[in-house]
């Protein structure tokens, strides 16, 4: 993810929750990091699930922040990934390796 990319997610849960900017950064900032980690350095697909429950817990170490706190940031900057996930999938599913054919219902990695 590019920094600009990183901002959007950040501001759109901002504006989503009650939490504060920084905090909302700070949290974004190590659980997608350790997510764009994964994906460019690992062979082995995740399903969804297994994949944000190791990126939260990866997270609530790092930051020290309450689990609840983290679940519900990472969760909803999940539901902005997803939401973009699903526009890409639509505009140009081949960038996602996807072909004109494949299943759209396919949950994102």
């Amino acid at each position: 993810m590019t920094e600009q990319e990183i901002n959007r997610a950040i501001q759109y849960v901002t504006a989503s929750t009650s939490y504060g900017k920084d905090m909302v950064a700070e949290i974004l900032h190590i659980g997608l990091g350790e997510l764009v980690m994964l994906a460019t350095q690992s062979s082995r697909r995740f399903d969804r699930e297994t994949l944000m429950e190791y990126v939260s817990q990866w997270t609530i170490r790092r930051t020290g922040q309450p689990e609840p706190l983290v679940r519900e940031v990472l969760g909803c900057a999940g539901r902005w990934l997803d939401d973009l996930y699903a526009e890409v999938a639509q505009r140009r599913p081949e960038s996602l390796g996807l072909s004109a054919n494949d299943d759209e219902d396919s949950a994102p990695v």
